[in-house]
Order: structure tokens, then C-alpha cells, then sequence
């Protein structure tokens, strides 16, 4: 293992695991809208236990994610600088846009709506938050920018053999980067229905464990009150099965849309990277069919040998490709040496390569990843959406079963988009190996750039091992702290999220309810900054 290998296991790692949080903001932001939107327009005091509750949520996600997404603009100065000399011109518009325009607003408006309750008129309150999460979505929109120029470049001239932006409109129109960005947004919102579903359900099941709500000979919801624990009156269950639905619903949709745009996406990936579609399918000859399962050494040796297709349907590969059933789609064993003849069979002789200079090429991905990921990302995702029904079904009659089990599955479940989604950006990223930045096939010769030459040339196997374990160690400890408030606050419910509505209850009673102490103080609640 060099130093090239640690570099991309630090990057996939911390990239990784700040995208956990990411869609879960992206998506969780336009729900609190709808939520705070109907409270304004209604007065309904559900809809302000609803934006309470699931705001605190947003915001402890919020920050954690932050926090994880700072260390992603330091490698690049540490580990990655050839590349950045290589990309800088190109990236310096989105991400300087992304950071003084986006960012700037996000945080800003964000700010003004924690510290604004009750202090800012309702109006102008909720459309602090409505800018908050539209910058955002348009702080997402400069990152997958920049990201989708290394898969497809364009917009740029090559000077001195690095590329030199000469339109920014064709960088921030690349088709590329439009059906990223929104294949991003809807896998965002899934990720956020899921949230909203298995939080919501556990609550419906606890107060049916508790005996609060019962049904009826029809299995309709009897809904009823315990005074003497906080915030579980007839409010609470309106809370909990108008998120249930509103979550389903957004999973369904979300998911119905990452359908349409991924269909559209793999069509570019046929266009633009070829090799990349042979990979995720183990397409080892050129043919139509779609494998559904394949064994043999795929992903092994990253070669065909031996590779056998078990269940294939056929044409549905030529589809997803082309959009009809009887276009061949190029295989591995055909595209290997056009890759070869157009881009060498090593890795040319020159200083930026270091010792990888003249090491043979590795045009194939590793097929165990691309392959099993694209098949997760898919699977994962209608995991999730077929649950969703489920869920939309089981609680027609305004409530969840008794089951612990089913409890389980639905919490559980959360994960299932947020599985799909790291899937997904795994298979994207791995699929374009081995190049950092990806050759456009009808672009300007000669924009592209291998992996080997990105890493910084000045930073050893040493350095690089001890910032991926120190990294490694803090994101852990990061990520212990983020699950232990997401799980505080979720199993608590509104009463813990959201104390100040429920003061009247108690009165500085000791056994007030979760976030105060003996004298009614907020002292216990870590979170008494937000609101």
C-alpha cells in the first residue's frame, strides 16, 4: 500500500461518511417548510409541535454536517494538489459561489430562525427559514457542479496542458451535473421520508403499547390522553400520523423520481463513460441483456475471466443504455482496447507520476464495487419505497399495528435510503477509476487526468496514514455524538424537542418532563440554543 492508496481510503471515507448527512438536510429542510408553512396559515398547534419536534432533529444534523464537510476542502490542499492545480481554474467559480453565496445565506437565515422564534413576526420568520433551506439546495447545486466536471468535462480550453474555463454557463448547464443534481435532491427527499416514517411509527407504537390509543371491532384508532406524562394528549398523535403520512408520501415520490432521473443518467453513462456502464453490469461482451446475478471472478482480478452470467434478462441492458431493446451495448472485452489505443497502456513516463510512472493501466473499475454497488443502490431504494406503501396501507385507519417487530422494521428501515444513497455515490465515484477526471468522449483531447498523478507528491506514506487514522477517530467520535441526539431526541418526542410548549404542564414540577429541571430551568437541554 502507497501513499496514492491511503490518500483515496481518506477521501472515500470522510466523503462517505459526510454524505450520511447531507440528504438527510437536503431533504428534512423542504418538509420543516411545508410544516412551518401550515402552522403559519392555519394556527393548527400540531404543525408547531411538528416543525419543533423535527426542527431539532434538522439542526443537530445540520451541524454535525458542517463540522464533517470542512475537512473535504483540506485534502485537497493536503493529499490532492496536483489535482487541484489541475482542476483549480475550473472549481474556483462554483466552489467560491457555493461558499460566499450559498453557504453564506444558508448559515445566515438559519441563524435568524433558531434565535428568531417569537421574536421575529411569524412571517418573516418562516421565510427566513424558506431561504435557509433554498441556499441549501443551491449550496448542493455548486458542489455537484464541481463534481460532474471530473466526470464530464467541459466549458474550458487547454492552456499549458491545464484546463482554463472560458464558459461558466456550459459548466453550470453540463447535462451531467443537472440530472446529478437532481437525482441528489430526490434521493434526499426518500432519505427524509424514511426519517419521518420510522421516527413517526415508533411513537404510534409506543402510545398503542402504552395503552393511550386502542382501536376499535373495525381497527380504527380510538385516540386517546395520558395527563400524567407530558405531551401525550390527543395533539401528539396528530403529530406522529400526519409525519407517518407526509413521510410515505415523500418516500414514494422521491423514490419514483430517482427511477426517472437514474433511467436518464445511465443513458449519459452510456454516452459519456462507457467502461463505467460495462463495469456496473460485468458486461464482459458486447450483447442487450441486463444481469440481474453474475458470478465468477467479478470484481476479483478486475479482468473477464471466468465471469458468468446467471440470470439475465434480456434487452433491458440495451433499454436502460438506449432506450430500446435491440442496441448492442459495447462490453468490457470491446472497450478495453479502444481505452487502450486512445489514452496508453501505461502511465506515462513524467515527474507528476512519481513511482507510478510506466505501471500499466487499469482501465476496468473493480467490478465487486460497481457491480454489487449499483445493485444496492437500486435495491436499497426499493426497499424503502415499497415499505413506504406498506406504511400508507397499515395505517389507513389512523394508527400501527401492535407489532414490536413491525416497530422495528420501521426504524430500522430509516437506514435503507440512507444505505441506497452511499451506494450510489460509491459506484459513481469508483466507476470512473482510473481517472480522477474523467476524458469527455466528444470533448477537448487531452482533458483528463489519472488518479496517480493527483496526489500531492510532497506528503509521505506516513503523513497520509496519520491524518486517515486521525481523521478516521475523530469522525467516529463525530458520529457517536450524532446518533446518541438523534436517538435522545427522537425516542423523546415533542415534550424533549420542544419543552417550552408543554411549561403550563408542570410548572416546576421535579417530574416536569424531559429538558427541565426541579425549578422549570432549561439548564438540562443542550440544545436550549434552538429555540
Amino acid at each position: 500500500m502507497d501513499a496514492l492508496d491511503i490518500a483515496r481510503w481518506q477521501f472515500g471515507i470522510t466523503t462517505v461518511y459526510h454524505f450520511l448527512l447531507v440528504p438527510l438536510t437536503l431533504g428534512l429542510g423542504p418538509t420543516l417548510v411545508i410544516m412551518q408553512t401550515m402552522w403559519v396559515r392555519t394556527g393548527n398547534e400540531r404543525y408547531l409541535r411538528m416543525v419543533k419536534f423535527w426542527g431539532k432533529l434538522y439542526l443537530i444534523n445540520f451541524i454535525l454536517g458542517v463540522a464533517t464537510g470542512l475537512v473535504q476542502e483540506f485534502q485537497f490542499g493536503m493529499a490532492w494538489s496536483e489535482y487541484s492545480r489541475f482542476v483549480g481554474d475550473v472549481f474556483g467559480a462554483p466552489l467560491a459561489m457555493e461558499g460566499l453565496l450559498a453557504f453564506f445565506f444558508e448559515s445566515t437565515f438559519l441563524g435568524l430562525w433558531i434565535f428568531g422564534w417569537n421574536r421575529l413576526p411569524k412571517r418573516i420568520h418562516l421565510a427566513c427559514l424558506w431561504i435557509a433551506v433554498a441556499g441549501s439546495w443551491v449550496s448542493a447545486f455548486f458542489i455537484i457542479v464541481a463534481n460532474s466536471w471530473m466526470q464530464h468535462p467541459v466549458g474550458v480550453a487547454l492552456q499549458n496542458g491545464r484546463p482554463v474555463m472560458n464558459d461558466i454557463w456550459a459548466v453550470l448547464t453540463n447535462n451531467t451535473a443537472l440530472l446529478a443534481y437532481s437525482h441528489t435532491i430526490f434521493g434526499s427527499l426518500a432519505v427524509a421520508g424514511g426519517f419521518l416514517l420510522g421516527i413517526a411509527w415508533y411513537h404510534l407504537w409506543q402510545r398503542r403499547r402504552d395503552g393511550i390509543d386502542t382501536v376499535d371491532a373495525d381497527k380504527r384508532v380510538i385516540v386517546g390522553e395520558a395527563r400524567e406524562i407530558v405531551g401525550r394528549d390527543k395533539a401528539d398523535h396528530r403529530v406522529w400520523i400526519t409525519s407517518l403520512r407526509i413521510g410515505a408520501v415523500v418516500a414514494i415520490v422521491g423514490f419514483a423520481a430517482v427511477a426517472v432521473t437514474g433511467d436518464m443518467q445511465a443513458k449519459l453513462m452510456f454516452e459519456q463513460q462507457p467502461m463505467k456502464m460495462a463495469a456496473a453490469e460485468a458486461a464482459c461482451q458486447t450483447g442487450t441483456s441486463f444481469s440481474v446475478l453474475t458470478i465468477g471472478d467479478v470484481g476479483a482480478t478486475q479482468n473477464c475471466d471466468n465471469v458468468v452470467g446467471v440470470i439475465e434478462i434480456p434487452g433491458l441492458l440495451s433499454f436502460l443504455a438506449t432506450g430500446t431493446f435491440d442496441t448492442q451495448v459495447k462490453g468490457v472485452n470491446d472497450l478495453l482496447p479502444e481505452y487502450q489505443a486512445k489514452y496508453g497502456t501505461t502511465i506515462p513516463d513524467s515527474p507528476v507520476y512519481g513511482a507510478q510512472a510506466g505501471q500499466s493501466i487499469q482501465y476496468v473499475p473493480v467490478m465487486q464495487v460497481t457491480y454489487w454497488g449499483f445493485r444496492l443502490m437500486i435495491g436499497f431504494g426499493i426497499l424503502a419505497a415499497f415499505a413506504a406503501l406498506v406504511a400508507l396501507w397499515l395505517t389507513r385507519k389512523g394508527t400501527v399495528p401492535e407489532s414490536k417487530w413491525l416497530m422495528r422494521l420501521a426504524v430500522f428501515g430509516i437506514l435503507a435510503p440512507f444505505a441506497a444513497n452511499a451506494a450510489g455515490w460509491v459506484f459513481t465515484e469508483m466507476g470512473r477509476q482510473p481517472f480522477v477526471v474523467a476524458p469527455n468522449p466528444t470533448g477537448i483531447d487531452g482533458v483528463f487526468m489519472f488518479t496517480q498523478a493527483a496526489v500531492s507528491p510532497g506528503v509521505s506514506l506516513g503523513e497520509l496514514l496519520f491524518s486517515v487514522i486521525t481523521l478516521t477517530v475523530v469522525y467516529a467520535a463525530l458520529l457517536v455524538v450524532e446518533v446518541r441526539l438523534l436517538f435522545k431526541y427522537a425516542r423523546a418526542g415533542v415534550a424533549a424537542a420542544a419543552p417550552e410548549l408543554f411549561e403550563h404542564d408542570h410548572d416546576g414540577d421535579p417530574g416536569a418532563g424531559p429538558g427541565h429541571d426541579a425549578d422549570g430551568d432549561r439548564s438540562g437541554d443542550v440544545l436550549a440554543f434552538a429555540y
